[in-house]
């Protein structure tokens, strides 16, 4: 594996910057046809679908054990959920959040820092609320990575993901 260098320049987000960040994340996501999601898909086939110019997301997943395989460019910071949800503000007028067991995510065995992060967004005339532990990484050198996110919430959700990065110059 090359490129454990970069991991020292984490991205640090403001609460104001991630929150933004997840809202934009929730979007993508929930934008996405069932048959090309990120989040639905098992082997990183999809993660490609409709990226923004200015960073590159991950996809969660809804549970369990899933291993991807992507390419993302060198020029973006990464942002990804850790353990995370939304809802709609007619389902609850305030950010309902997990109560979180685990949550930890690494690149080449070196631990991340991780944000929790918390924020209202809209999808067409739907006001949402986003809630997460999310991880994000300063644009990467090229080379090969490994990013190892676990989570488990104390509801019995969990999820054990590993994305295999290949970081490529634009």
């Amino acid at each position: 594996m090359s490129g454990a260098e970069s991991v020292d320049s984490i991205w640090k987000l403001s609460n104001e910057e991630g929150g933004e960040l997840a809202g934009r994340w929730w979007k993508w996501a929930l934008s996405a046809p069932d048959d090309r999601s990120p989040v639905e898909d098992r082997t990183g086939e999809h993660a490609a679908w409709n990226q923004p110019d200015d960073l590159w997301f991950l996809a969660g997943t809804y549970g369990g054990h899933v291993v991807r395989r992507c390419a993302i460019p060198s020029d973006r910071p990464v942002f990804f959920p850790v353990l995370n949800m939304q809802h709609t503000r007619s389902y609850s007028r305030v950010p309902q959040s997990m109560t979180v067991a685990e949550a930890t995510a690494s690149l080449n065995s070196i631990p991340l820092p991780l944000q929790e992060f918390s924020a209202p967004f809209r999808t067409g005339l739907t006001q949402r609320y986003a809630w997460g532990i999310w991880g994000g990484i300063a644009s990467l050198t090229p080379g090969q990575y490994v990013l190892e996110i676990k989570a488990r919430a104390t509801n019995g959700f969990w999820v054990d993901t590993t994305y295999h990065l290949e970081s490529t110059a634009s």
